[in-house]
């Protein structure tokens, strides 16, 4: 059982995104992880108790592999865009997992020893929105075991899972083309950067779109195709499209139903005894501008449930009405029992890029914990119209930075702390929900503050849910067209962007509040980055501390204490109680040990709920 920690451990060394989950006995005894939240439901909490608080510092390395991924983009613009993001599976002794360009490798647990590797061979040419992998999916049947992912160009490929062979029967030759059914072809624009989910004999696949380009762009489709031969068993548009369609009188103006996006591009979830799929969907095209999608929106900005056999949609809960803020549903849907009045309710549990968290009847989406809509600021852009209300836990916890003002400024020096006054007090804040705005806007939590990707982990038996939350700003504005500054450079995720949104009078510019002359490092006040905890039993925030650090404490006392910027997510254990958050020297086993942690104690961290 200890070896079996050890690989657990060697695959969150690879992943920056961790993992694990309360598992049936049969898998205890062998710690397989097969899927990338461990369960179908995404807890990523193992229920191995060999690591404990007290044994932790004695964890070392068994292994390290090379993938040899830097060695494959030669003079290319992807190593300015490539993020490793996988989580590894583990079944039987085998990992598997994918690098930034989708090449799929087969490891030895025990020894890291490379048994197969896959190159789906992308065009390192092309100018890929997102250029990330987060994961594989595996199937399991009487005719052996599959592989299944998506690439980056727009396809589904199938492999033989124990040679890493494509699957001669499943589409053509392994291969399902997703890019002309979404109805869009552009290069790079049609993508999957998550790992499918295997339900029963189907394989079910979202999509990851660029959504900021224009109105039109590709359709946000979740299909499923039969996991044998690649037949396409259900097709779901996240965008009603007939006027027979749920939701349809949500979408109005003239080009309104032939807006893009919308898409699945997180993981998603599945309760197979219930046949339901949970999907995060996104926001529409384009993200900052929706006077072509006048209306709510639905069912952009979402949790859905499908059901899993037929892609028949079941409920929905909007987390973002008429997004205007990039505020993608982000993560993996979390499914959990939630205990409450000596019963066990079937719950769906989801973190948002809004610093909120809802928890909602996994049956039928109804809240378990209060929801309210209140007003938030409106738009004063041209032929906008702003949703007047937006959705907020009135009793949970809500995280993330969320008042940004010249007093919140922050800077190492006067002259920092001065040119981040002088920025903040030039630009629209009104409170969360800010809208975009021709004079510019600070967007808090920003469209990476809150919670992100990594996700949520959390432990059933003492139901609490963990997560890393991202508390820094950004800030956008809209140009008409004509006065539209001119792209230059690489999109870098925390860089200066411009959107084109073509088929709208605007052009988006996006920047952070970040000093980039420190290292990226945010211009209002620690900390930047936390780890929370709410404890679901009561509704009471369990402990939220710093989490990592930006600046080297040795040279700026205190910097311990000011958090990180981070994406990638954690896992829990059942080990008991975790360390204190503190600064370690380079070497330690705490460096990197916020990837797991053991939860339920009020050693675990301290600190108090954030303010509304």
């Amino acid at each position: 059982m200890q070896r079996t920690l050890l690989y657990l451990v060697s695959a969150l060394c690879i992943a920056v995104a961790g993992c694990t989950l309360v598992r049936p006995e049969s898998r205890q005894a062998t710690g397989d992880w097969p899927a990338y939240g461990n369960d179908p439901g995404g807890m990523k909490h193992s229920s191995l108790t060999q690591i404990t608080r007290e044994n932790v510092a004695q964890l070392e390395v068994a292994w390290t592999a090379r993938t040899g991924e830097l060695d494959t983009y030669g003079g290319t613009d992807l190593r300015t865009k490539a993020a490793f993001e996988a989580t590894p599976i583990m079944v039987d002794g085998t990992l598997y997992f994918s690098t930034p360009t989708d090449r799929v490798i087969a490891l030895d647990a025990a020894t890291g020893a490379q048994r197969w590797v896959f190159d789906p061979v992308l065009d390192l040419t092309t100018d890929y929105s997102e250029v990330t992998s987060r994961g594989v999916a595996l199937w399991q049947g009487p005719s052996g075991r599959r592989i299944f992912f998506g690439t980056l160009d727009g396809r589904l490929i199938g492999l033989d899972a124990a040679t890493g062979h494509p699957l001669d029967e499943f589409g053509n030759s392994g291969i399902i083309d997703l890019k002309a059914p979404a109805g869009f072809d552009e290069a790079g624009q049609v993508q999957v950067t998550s790992p499918p989910v295997i339900v029963g004999t189907l394989v079910i696949v979202g999509t990851a779109i660029g959504d900021n380009r224009a109105v039109k762009t590709a359709r946000g489709l979740v299909r499923a195709y039969d996991v044998m031969t690649g037949a396409l068993r259900w097709s779901w548009d996240t965008i009603p499209r007939q006027p027979s369609d749920a939701g349809y009188e949500t979408w109005r103006g003239p080009i309104a139903h032939e807006t893009g996006s919308a898409n699945v591009w997180p993981p998603m979830s599945v309760d197979v005894e219930r046949d339901l799929l949970f999907l995060p969907t996104t926001s529409p095209s384009p993200d900052y501008y929706g006077g072509n999608r006048i209306g709510q929106n639905l069912f952009a900005n979402s949790v859905v449930a499908l059901r899993a056999s037929t892609g028949e949609m079941v409920w929905y809960f909007q987390t973002s009405h008429h997004d205007l803020w990039d505020y993608d549903v982000p993560m993996q849907p979390v499914l959990m029992p939630l205990e409450r009045d000596g019963r066990q309710i079937p719950a769906v549990v989801i973190g948002t890029k809004q610093g909120h968290i809802f928890v909602l009847h996994r049956e039928t989406g109804v809240p378990l914990f209060p929801v309210e809509e209140r007003p938030v600021p409106q738009s004063d852009v041209p032929g906008e119209v702003s949703w007047p209300t937006q959705p907020f836990p009135s009793t949970l916890p809500v995280f993330g930075l969320r008042q940004v003002t010249p007093d919140d400024a922050w800077g190492l020096t006067p002259e920092e702390l001065l040119a981040a006054r002088q920025l903040i007090a030039a630009l629209r804040f009104d409170g969360p929900f800010t809208p975009v705005s021709l004079q510019g806007s600070i967007e808090a939590p920003s469209n990476t503050g809150g919670f992100n990707w990594g996700g949520l982990t959390i432990d059933p038996v003492r139901g609490i849910v963990v997560g890393a939350v991202n508390r820094f700003a950004s800030y956008t504005r809209l140009y008409p067209r004509a006065q539209a500054p001119t792209p230059t450079g690489p999109n870098l995720r925390l860089e200066s962007e411009v959107g084109l949104m073509k088929q709208t009078p605007f052009v988006l510019t996006r920047n952070y509040l970040l000093n980039a002359n420190r290292g990226l490092v945010p211009m209002t006040k620690p900390p930047w980055g936390t780890l929370a905890a709410v404890n679901l039993k009561t509704g009471a925030l369990q402990f939220e501390v710093p989490l990592g650090f930006q600046l080297d404490p040795t040279q700026y006392p205190g910097a311990e204490q000011w958090g990180s910027i981070s994406l990638g997510g954690p896992m829990s254990t059942a080990g008991g109680p975790s360390p204190p958050w503190k600064w370690e020297p380079e070497g330690s086993p705490y460096r990197s040990s916020w990837l797991a942690v053991a939860v339920g104690s009020p050693s675990a961290g301290r600190g108090s709920s954030p303010g509304p």
